[in-house]
């Protein structure tokens, strides 16, 4: 690579990569590059242009119920549990705490960098379960499905010691990834009502609040269907998936 500098142009700079990534800038890139330092190393941002592949017609759809505890459950019964990432949260959050206490300037930047690492582990675990979910779903050709979250923080109605965890709860990061590792893969992907999915029988139809005693269970009080109430919600989301996608499908009445 070649870089400006206060001393003119350096030409020839080797970097190192790997010979995916090597495939892509050579095909791919396009426009400037940045060169980025973080934590004492040096890193080309190099953008590239791919096209997406075309999306194929699913057979099924995976329905993924997003939420605080477990951090995604789908149809099939995976269950991604978030209680470690809370528990690493509510640690962060008892020293971001004591250091604002101290209020001194090395203390602030250490906040700043505890806000840092916090972001990127959430990131990470963001990554590597939505690469999991994309990875079945391509691998058994299925559409993943998603509820549409939008604005729930406006919505919900919640106790004061509840507002910090909604409010710093990656579920909307979780939805990006998905849908751009689906794109990336081909897989088709849906964001459907999120209305009263976890109160709806899937067998019946029947919904009620009383279906769901408690957080982790579900019993219908007209035909008793009974399970854990996540997988019950992401049975909800897959089969609302099926109705819209064959919506979305249908061809436009001629005129």
């Amino acid at each position: 690579m070649s870089i400006w500098t206060v001393a003119g142009r350096m030409r020839g700079i080797p970097f190192a990569c790997s010979p995916d990534q090597l495939k892509t800038l050579v095909a791919h890139r396009k426009g400037e590059s940045d060169l980025v330092c973080r934590g004492g190393k040096w890193f080309l941002i190099a953008t590239c242009d791919l096209p997406d592949p075309e999306v194929y017609e699913p057979v099924d759809w995976i329905g993924v119920d997003r939420g605080i505890v477990n951090l995604a459950t789908t149809s099939d019964g995976t269950n991604y549990q978030g209680r470690r990432l809370s528990r690493y949260r509510r640690w962060q959050a008892r020293k971001r705490a004591e250091l604002q206490r101290k209020g001194s300037r090395s203390a602030r930047r250490r906040l700043a960098r505890r806000k840092r690492k916090e972001q990127r582990h959430a990131t990470h675990v963001n990554h590597r379960v939505s690469k999991e979910i994309v990875s079945v779903a391509q691998r058994t050709g299925r559409g993943i499905a998603v509820e549409a979250l939008g604005g729930i923080r406006e919505r919900v109605r919640l106790r004061r010691d509840q507002r910090g965890a909604l409010s710093s709860w990656p579920f909307h990061q979780l939805g990006q990834h998905l849908a751009y590792k689906a794109c990336k893969a081909g897989v088709p992907f849906l964001e459907v009502d999120m209305a009263y999915t976890s109160q709806r029988c899937p067998r019946c139809g029947h919904t009620e609040r009383a279906n769901r005693p408690d957080r982790d269970r579900f019993r219908c009080r007209r035909c008793g269907l009974a399970g854990l109430a996540d997988v019950v919600a992401g049975v909800n989301v897959r089969d609302r998936a099926r109705s819209a996608w064959v919506f979305v499908t249908a061809p436009a009445p001629s005129s």
